[in-house]
């Protein structure tokens, strides 16, 4: 949970990073040697960024893939750093990771989550260093947690336990499930920091009930605590959430907004008069869009502020005065920090500039913001600002000792996809690219159909090795079709009851926009995508044979046997505006399985073989019908891989795989 700062900030919106980053050889850049899906799985990644209370210390967390003999694994730390960036030093070790840092309101103490005991749980260590202590012992491990103003307890959330009857079960492999019976729902808690002399500390749980407690802040005075709950922990459930605030020591409960909106991310103001919290629209839909709303922490009439450019704003905090709250958002292929004034008026933009910022919270005494930055030619590195006075310091060395090649450069592109509309997208070139040359060009889609492909490192880990594609000579298009995030609400409902119509076109637009460009050779072309990008990827071939070879990655197939094996079974009946017994020949004319016959593009298809988003099936489907045309198919299942793959040496085997394949069939030819 961000907690809150920031009095009034300056308009410079970031020149004194931007004049920075200018006056800084750019890490990637220089030449000898080439990027390699080995290389890049060295790019660390950087999160939660958080500044101390009196804004002097940063810390943040560094994360890196360790892939030693039997490990394959993201190992986290924690690191400390000064708040003008003369100093940085590794706060915690191990071979268990340490997430989550948080200040202690004096700003002498870090809590933070590590499975050191075995299950996730909280410990605290001195910020001057020491020992770490555990402060809580759970079985079924912390979500979330946070410091009580006064310093003396902490709440924190935690799945219901299993019962000494379900424990029982499981030893004696007597242990069916029902499902969607018998739920663990995530509840609040509370403990002291300090043990007591003779004993254990001992949680207390201060939420009952048939619910399921998502993101909280306490009060400033401690005495209560606001949430977002839903009914139960299933993500097809975010629709039906609301907000309460619940009584420390009593644990009595009020509503505090519940209505046919989804509410969540409830945030105290700093004399806890207000709480701030983000609304959807209503109707609910998963092409969603949002407002902050403020309203009495003692409950009454909530109102809304205004709208912000891409109407998915992600709430941050408070400013010291009350005056405004703070909000992240992606613009287009960038993030933006903005403010929204309580009385209504526009947002404000506070931020400005290329790249990406993330993992970004206000610190507790309102005056700093912390956050990791990169762009698509920069590593990810720790930031740190003053609020009254936006100049953000970098203030980690994370990735500096990364290879000094060159990625290739990318610029924004735009171009007229279907019915004129304007849509955008990403080009890198090819390392070393010559104008008038024609290169491969490999198209990329991003998942979602939400998603969006932003400014960000093009060296970082991932099963599409971006940085090694453009090492080898290849072009790379990464569209945002109608659809994609960061283009406001309209925009993102430009797809509803089309997918696979007009944002195919829009993708078919931009190939041919870079043709006409003169960079990517027509008869050499790949594409790849993950998720929706899977599932526009596997349409692409059964509507073209412009491609040469495809990559398909956990990719939805056939919308009526998705629709009843994912963990969000309302998903695709939002979007097509009815179930699949409804309208059966929506369902049909949308899917690549219905409209399989005929496709020739030698296909590598991948798939986690856990994913509960996109069974295993959609692949498998896919699979079998194009092997049983005749089509050049491989398919690569990863053993415990979710909808993502998580352990690094299956990413890297990802990467390799599809660097190889597009090799094979679309050769870059240097």
């Amino acid at each position: 949970m961000n907690r809150k700062t920031g009095e009034r900030v300056s308009l410079l919106a970031g020149l004194v990073l931007m004049l920075a980053l200018a006056l800084t050889p750019a890490p990637g850049q220089a030449q000898g040697g080439k990027w390699t899906p080995e290389e890049q799985m060295k790019v660390k990644t950087v999160g939660a960024v958080v500044p101390s209370p009196d804004g002097k210390r940063v810390a943040y967390t560094v994360n890196e893939a360790v892939m030693d003999g039997e490990k394959s694994e993201v190992l986290t730390h924690i690191w400390m750093a000064t708040a003008d960036g003369a100093d940085t030093w590794q706060f915690t070790g191990g071979e268990k990771s340490a997430s989550n840092p948080r200040w202690s309101p004096d700003g002498k103490w870090i809590a933070f989550t590590t499975s050191r005991s075995g299950k996730n749980n909280v410990w605290r260590i001195r910020a001057a260093g020491g020992e770490a202590e555990q402060v809580t012992d759970v079985k079924s491990g912390v979500n979330n947690f946070a410091w009580s103003p006064d310093g003396n307890w902490i709440a924190f959330t935690m799945n219901d336990p299993p019962s000494d009857a379900e424990e029982k079960a499981r030893k004696e492999k007597n242990d069916a499930n029902v499902v969607d019976e018998n739920f663990k729902m995530s509840h609040l808690w509370v403990i002291a920091v300090e043990k007591p002399a003779s004993a254990k500390r001992e949680a207390r749980q201060i939420t009952r009930g048939s619910f399921h407690v998502g993101g909280f802040d306490c009060a400033p005075d401690g005495r209560s605590i606001a949430f977002s709950h839903q009914p139960t922990p299933r993500v097809n459930d975010w629709p039906s959430a609301d907000v309460s605030v619940v009584d420390v020591a009593s644990g009595e409960r009020k509503t505090l907004a519940a209505t046919a909106a989804a509410e969540s991310s409830p945030e105290y103001s700093p004399d806890g008069k207000w709480i701030a919290y983000v609304a959807s629209d209503v109707p609910v839909t998963w092409a969603n869009a949002t407002y902050v709303h403020v309203v009495p922490g003692a409950g009454g009439t909530a109102r809304k502020l205004a709208a912000t450019p891409d109407q998915l704003p992600n709430l941050l905090g408070w400013s010291a005065d009350g005056k405004w709250v703070y909000v992240t958002e992606t613009r287009g292929t960038v993030t933006r920090l903005s403010a929204l004034a309580t009385d209504g008026s526009a947002a404000r933009d506070i931020s400005s500039g290329d790249g990406v910022a993330g993992g970004t919270n206000l610190n507790r005494s309102a005056t700093a913001a912390g956050f990791s930055w990169q762009a698509s030619d920069r590593a990810p590195e720790a930031y740190v600002t003053r609020l009254d006075n936006y100049a953000p310091v970098q203030v980690s060395k994370a990735n500096a000792s990364l290879p000094g090649h060159a990625t290739g450069r990318t610029e924004v592109v735009k171009w007229k996809g279907a019915d004129g509309m304007e849509i955008e997208g990403l080009l890198t070139y090819p390392v070393g690219f010559e104008k008038g040359k024609r290169y491969p060009m490999l198209v990329v889609i991003h998942g979602g159909p939400a998603g969006v492909f932003t400014q960000s490192y093009l060296a970082g880990r991932g099963v599409y090795p971006l940085a090694t594609y453009a090492a080898e000579g290849y072009a790379v298009l990464r569209p945002n079709i109608r659809g994609s995030g960061g283009y406001g609400k309209k925009f993102r409902h430009a797809n509803v009851k089309d997918w696979g119509g007009k944002d195919y076109q829009d993708l078919m637009a931009g190939v041919d926009h870079v043709i006409s460009m003169g960079v990517a050779d027509a008869d050499r072309l790949g594409v790849m995508g993950w998720s929706y990008g899977g599932y526009m990827t596997s349409w692409v071939i059964t509507q073209t044979r412009r491609f040469k070879a495809a990559s398909i990655g956990a990719p939805v197939t056939n919308l009526m046997s998705f629709t009843g094996t994912t963990d969000i079974p309302g998903f695709v009946p939002d979007y097509f505006g009815a179930e699949f017994w409804e309208n059966p020949d929506i369902y049909k004319q949308h899917s690549a399985m219905f409209n399989v016959k005929g496709v020739t593009t030698p296909s590598l298809i991948q798939h986690g073989e856990r994913d509960e988003r996109v069974h295993i099936a959609q692949g498998m489907e896919l699979y079998n019908a194009l092997r049983r045309q005749g089509v050049e198919t491989r398919m690569v299942t990863y053993p415990r891989m979710p909808h993502g793959l998580s352990e690094p040496k299956l990413q890297m085997d990802a990467a390799k795989r599809n660097l190889e394949w597009f090799a094979k069939f679309v050769p870059a030819g240097k």
